[in-house]
């Protein structure tokens, strides 16, 4: 899978990440990751409770809350297999600035759309920080699982993406999407050096 074909990212994450950051700092890694899965999981609920009568979102949104907190206790797993424990929650510094993105007023289908493609930037990053690290990272357990979940990230962008079509009342998609990236490469450039799964 090519993320700069299938995601459209415009700046791809230098696998020396991987090298000089992650594999120093697997604990930090795993507790951010955990969290990641945590707030999707509540971004989801948000999404519930913000369109009730949406029922073909309620039902998607419902599915991947349970996905994200299946995710959630399987990187906690990891967690205390390895003898760590789960440390306190990190600022996500990299979701913030893309949040300032978000449209300013306008009507609650714009607000929906926008809050749908904040969704599938942050999936369509994480999946392409997952596929980096399970082709570079010198650890078979973890290289095993960051691309399994690395599939399931890039189904959570489509399924975001196709969300948002559906419901767009005459916004255009595409046009919208293609500006989220373009911002999305201005931010992207100041991380990729933390030890954070966005850093």
């Amino acid at each position: 899978m090519s993320e700069r074909t299938i995601l459209k990212l415009q700046l791809p994450t230098d696998p020396l990440w991987v090298k000089n950051v992650v594999e120093s700092n697997i604990e930090e890694i795993l507790t951010d990751h955990a969290f990641c899965e945590q707030k999707a999981a509540s971004n989801a609920i948000t999404l519930i409770v913000q369109n009730p009568q949406l029922s073909d979102l309620v039902q998607e949104m419902a599915a991947l809350v349970q996905e994200e907190m299946d995710h959630f206790k399987r990187v906690h797993d990891i967690i205390l297999e390895r003898g760590y424990i789960l440390g306190r929650e990190r600022k996500d510094d990299y979701v913030n600035e893309l949040r300032k993105f978000l449209s300013a007023g306008g009507n609650r289908s714009s607000q929906l759309i926008d809050r749908l493609l904040l969704s599938a930037m942050i999936e369509a990053r994480s999946c392409e920080r997952f596929k980096v690290m399970s082709e570079h990272i010198d650890d078979q357990q973890l290289s095993e699982f960051y691309h399994e979940l690395m599939i399931s990230e890039a189904t959570h962008y489509t399924t975001f993406i196709r969300l948002a079509k559906k419901y767009a009342d005459g916004i255009d998609v595409d046009k919208r999407w293609k500006e989220f990236l373009e911002y999305e490469a201005q931010v992207i450039q100041n991380y990729g050096k933390g030890e954070t799964i966005h850093g």
